[in-house]
């Protein structure tokens, strides 16, 4: 997911400003109301497993709730990653907060900056930033339709910076 981030009356202009997110399409409160359904299907299998003699299944029936309850809890921990892509007067910064390791930042003179989605077919690659020799991928985690939104706004904040001053402000 794009969040698109409007520019504020900062000192510095700032032209383009994202903030990307993973999507998850499971929300918290779904996410409680799935575990309790898969309990309660357990349970009651396991209930009639053990009516009828065999025992042993409710340990595995508790076994498979339990690691479907470790996969999505895992999957949320990723969900906490994020990147933050914003380019101003004198550098575009990329930031990636991760949960449980320190935040990792790169800088790009915007001059020197190439925006290309990279992949083997169209719609379907990477966001690349690449500028002398260094290469960074964005958005890795973002659809196909997201990362050319990317492009393309990137792209065009960066044709925007590149104008002479007295022509920056007006549509192009």
């Amino acid at each position: 997911m794009i969040e698109l981030v409007p520019p504020s009356s900062a000192a510095r202009p700032v032209f383009f400003r994202a903030i990307l997110h993973p999507h998850r399409s499971l929300s918290p409160a779904g996410f409680r109301r799935l575990m309790l359904a898969i309990t309660a299907l357990s349970l009651g299998v396991g209930t009639l497993f053990f009516l009828n003699g065999a025992w042993p299944i409710v340990g595995f029936l508790g076994l498979d709730v339990a690691l479907v309850y470790w996969a999505f809890r895992a999957s949320y921990r990723s969900a906490r990653l994020y990147e933050t892509v914003e380019l101003d007067e004198t550098a575009l910064t990329v930031e990636r907060v991760e949960a449980e390791r320190p935040v990792r930042s790169w800088q790009f003179q915007p001059a020197w900056l190439r925006v290309s989605l990279d992949g083997p077919e169209e719609g379907a690659g990477h966001v690349l930033l690449s500028s002398h020799g260094r290469h960074l991928v964005v958005g890795g985690f973002l659809p196909p339709q997201e990362r050319q939104d990317l492009v393309q706004d990137l792209t065009a904040a960066l044709h925007r910076w590149r104008l002479p001053p007295h022509l920056q402000g007006q549509p192009v």
